[in-house]
């Protein structure tokens, strides 16, 4: 009978660790970024490191937890952008959306800018993005609002760069910041007779997919070992 009673309550305390876990987590990543320690985490949520691998053996796992429902914010603007009558207002209110987050959200930033293995809900993140990209960017060039020799790796290049810079530049000069830097961008990306042909070959897939590997997340002191 004891087992019949103490199991439920088990249950329970187990689901309530999981919460303060996940809470915590999203606190400290939005501050610190994903590299954040692990331990830092426990000890916010109230719990011992054992408690927290127990529950996430990985950070992937963890960092899944954590944004897997605020990343489907991005991926509901980029429908909103999708469905835009005008590719180039739909491509400025996604970006704008986008920055917006990368701004206040060291997380997500980390997760929007680099590339990290193990995280599922960032893969279907990544696909929706380039999608939209790639949509919003044909589109601007069938009616010569974008510029023909823009690609979608130029873009999402130019983007991971400057995201990367955004949290420094909220810190520094204000939360709306970004809103000069990304005006410079769409301004190089819009259509005109003057503007001069983009130098050298543009990035390939796999080439991308190499630099923002190589981006990291933003660094924080490390954790004992994982």
């Amino acid at each position: 009978m004891t087992d019949d009673v103490t199991a439920p309550v088990r249950r329970r305390d187990a689901r309530r660790n999981r919460e303060l876990l996940v809470e915590a987590a999203h606190e400290v990543f939005t501050e610190q970024g994903l590299e954040a320690p692990l331990d830092v985490i426990a000890r916010r949520a109230g719990v011992g490191n054992a408690t927290l691998y127990r529950h996430f053996p990985s950070r992937a796992a963890l960092v899944d937890a954590v944004f897997r429902d605020p990343l489907t914010g991005t991926m509901a603007a980029g429908e909103q952008a999708r469905a835009a009558t005008d590719p180039w207002e739909g491509l400025v209110g996604y970006l704008e959306a986008v920055f917006a987050v990368l701004a206040t959200d060291r997380g997500t930033n980390d997760l929007m800018t680099t590339h990290l293995e193990g995280v599922e809900s960032l893969q279907a993140v990544h696909a929706h993005n380039r999608a939209t990209m790639d949509l919003l960017l044909r589109r601007g060039h069938e009616e010569g609002s974008i510029r023909a020799d823009a690609t979608t790796e130029d873009v999402l290049f130019a983007l991971a760069a400057l995201g990367r810079a955004v949290p420094s530049l909220a810190t520094a000069a204000g939360p709306e910041a970004w809103r000069r830097p990304l005006a410079l961008l769409l301004d190089g990306l819009c259509a005109s007779p003057a503007v001069a042909p983009l130098p050298s070959p543009a990035l390939t897939a796999d080439e991308l997919g190499d630099v923002l590997q190589g981006l990291g997340p933003h660094r924080a002191p490390r954790s004992s070992p994982e």
